[in-house]
């Protein structure tokens, strides 16, 4: 097979697969897409429950309920007139999309705000609110695209799930939603970004149903004039005026989603620097410039480790200015030299001592309070026996209160007087006031 015939099978083959004609039904999805542009009747009740589902879904930060809500939504039918209509010029039914469009617009704002108006719910963490207040050059794609594939699906002679895929992808109500909840807050930068991305929506659906239509050949409602050059430039300022903001917003996106891979590959890289380590940190995005915040435990940030975290920092694009400490949960350790530390270790060594001295003052205490409560049991002993016949044996023995002697008499009996005379000695002897005697 020679190159020549190679070539001329590659292009038959691609024309073929790439061939739409025999798979596109123009009329009828130019009367499909007529008989769905009028908001009128079950359509405003739908269109009215699928608004106020999507604000529940965005009030408790709900994807699935989002979804659901603009499965059920009519709301691209309008959009996709319009732009069929400026693609086979008929005035007419530019004039109906743009009115229908403009109901569907007050009837979902009324909705929105209404619900976020009697709402009792608190949304702390709005993350799909935010998702819908800074549009960018990404969602000025996701429109253009899905808006070529919807105009294909509705122009395919067998319909398949493409359109549920689309109003997903475009999310025209929620930015709606969002625009209500703006206005029943108060909050105009909710509002304005929510209405700019619905706003990008509507144009570049629009867009690309314009092209496809012109790209598919549905035929003219009336003869099409040349198109002037205030007309050409009209709409290339329009298009324009669309696209500069997102593409400002998607450069924005960008240098965050930088930043933020920078601040991470920093923190990796840098986890512990000296005695101190991060446990955690934060960017801020909503300053100029971006800022790094890294939260610091261990020793406190010496000067030189400072300056190896800014050293470290630039060479992840990050500057000198877009760091900052936290370290709260630092403490100072001293660095000592060698007389400091001998130093350190006779003060040490003096106060062990001076403890061990105040031990051994306070046992000695102790031990002489023991000695003073001790009695001369064996010297009592021997002068009762040898002043009192009468006695066999003595037991001496002090009480909490006082002192007890115990007398084994021999034979002879003891008489009272002998008794106290023994009691009255103890006493005097022992120099205690409460001396008992007793006689077994």
């Amino acid at each position: 097979m020679t190159r020549k015939e190679l070539i001329h099978k590659a292009r038959k083959f691609f024309h073929e697969q790439l061939r739409v004609a025999d798979y596109i039904d123009v009329q009828a999805a130019t009367e499909n897409i007529r008989n769905n542009i009028p908001f009128r009747g079950p359509t405003i009740y739908i269109l009215f429950v699928a608004i106020v589902i999507a604000s529940v879904g965005l009030n408790v930060n709900s994807i699935p309920v989002i979804i659901g809500a603009m499965l059920i939504s009519p709301l691209m039918s309008p959009i996709i007139g319009f732009g069929m209509a400026l693609g086979i010029n008929d005035p007419k039914l530019l004039v109906r999309s743009l009115k229908n469009l403009g109901i569907m617009f007050a009837i979902s704002l009324i909705a929105s705000t209404l619900y976020f108006l009697v709402t009792p719910l608190e949304t702390d963490n709005p993350t799909e609110l935010l998702a819908r207040t800074n549009p960018s050059i990404y969602d000025v794609m996701i429109a253009f695209f899905g808006g070529l594939a919807g105009i294909l699906e509705l122009s395919r002679k067998e319909k398949g799930t493409v359109l549920s895929g689309v109003a997903i992808a475009t999310a025209l109500m929620p930015p709606l939603c969002t625009v209500g909840y703006g206005i029943a807050n108060l909050n105009w930068h909710y509002a304005g970004g929510a209405l700019y991305l619905f706003f990008i929506n509507c144009v570049f659906i629009a867009l690309a149903t314009f092209i496809m239509v012109k790209f598919l050949d549905f035929p003219l409602v009336e003869e099409q004039e040349t198109l002037s050059w205030r007309k050409t430039v009209s709409y290339g300022l329009l298009i324009l005026v669309v696209l500069v903001p997102s593409v400002f917003s998607a450069y924005n996106i960008v240098r965050e989603n930088e930043f933020a891979i920078n601040a991470r590959h920093f923190v990796k890289a840098n986890q512990t620097i000296g005695g101190t380590y991060i446990y955690d940190y934060t960017t801020d995005m909503s300053v100029k410039p971006y800022t790094l915040t890294l939260r610091l435990a261990g020793e406190t940030l010496s000067t030189e480790n400072r300056a190896r975290f800014y050293a470290e920092a630039e060479k992840h694009n990050i500057r000198h200015e877009q760091l900052v400490f936290e370290e709260d949960a630092t403490i100072e350790v001293r660095r000592l030299n060698e007389t400091e530390i001998m130093r350190d270790w006779l003060s040490s060594t003096e106060q062990q001592l001076r403890q061990r001295d105040d031990s051994i003052k306070s046992l000695h205490a102790r031990i002489d309070a023991f000695e003073a409560l001790q009695l001369p049991s064996a010297q009592i002993k021997a002068e009762l026996l040898s002043q009192w016949p009468e006695i066999a044996d003595v037991t001496l023995a002090r009480s909490d209160s006082s002192v007890i002697l115990l007398i084994t008499p021999s034979s002879k009996v003891l008489s009272s007087e002998n008794l106290k005379r023994i009691r009255n000695w103890l006493s005097v002897r022992l120099q205690e006031k409460n001396v008992e005697v007793i006689v077994r």
